[in-house]
């Protein structure tokens, strides 16, 4: 009980919304692909065959008896919503782009088998450069990390606000 006589601010009565101070309390999910809850384990996406089993996602045989779901990467493949962007520009990116879109391709699998989640969703070729989208945040900044480690350049990095993407951009 606060001072007035009423419940702590932070508290919520049966059926309400949590709430601290006059504000309600934003989703603890910071993608809004990922589940609310967790999933039955195990699980096998309908699209992929990737398994959910002991918390995450693993390319692994699934067992007789599996739930069928569709993962949150192949939702977001579906939907063609892009969680994270990397962008390539500047002179150097138009003379070397097969060699560098090697380089991604090959840092995106790598990435992929470890973490089935982290995928590339497309790659769009533009005259002023190349934009790749991905399915999570972390897999356009090993992309960029690889880039500036092979071949130099600049890479800016901008965070979304208050949702779950990130925008990189490497130029040289």
């Amino acid at each position: 009980m606060n001072r007035r006589g009423s419940p702590s601010p932070d508290v919520a009565a049966a059926g309400r919304v949590k709430r601290a101070g006059r504000r309600v309390l934003d989703d603890p999910r910071h993608d809004p692909y990922e589940p609310v809850g967790k999933y039955r384990e195990p699980t096998r996406c309908g699209d992929c065959g990737a398994v959910y089993r002991q918390g995450r996602w693993q390319w692994r045989e699934a067992p007789a008896g599996a739930a069928v779901e569709t993962c949150p990467a192949c939702r977001r493949i579906r939907d063609d919503l892009p969680a994270g962007w990397l962008v390539l520009g500047g002179p150097y990116a138009a003379q070397h782009r097969d060699e560098l879109l090697a380089l991604v391709r090959h840092e995106a699998e790598h990435e992929r088998i470890e973490h089935p989640q982290n995928r590339i969703l497309r790659i769009d070729l533009h005259d002023e450069g190349v934009e790749i989208a991905t399915t999570d945040i972390h897999l356009p900044q090993r992309l960029g990390r690889a880039l500036k480690r092979a071949h130099g350049g600049e890479l800016a990095i901008q965070y979304g606000k208050d949702e779950y993407s990130v925008q990189l951009r490497w130029t040289r």
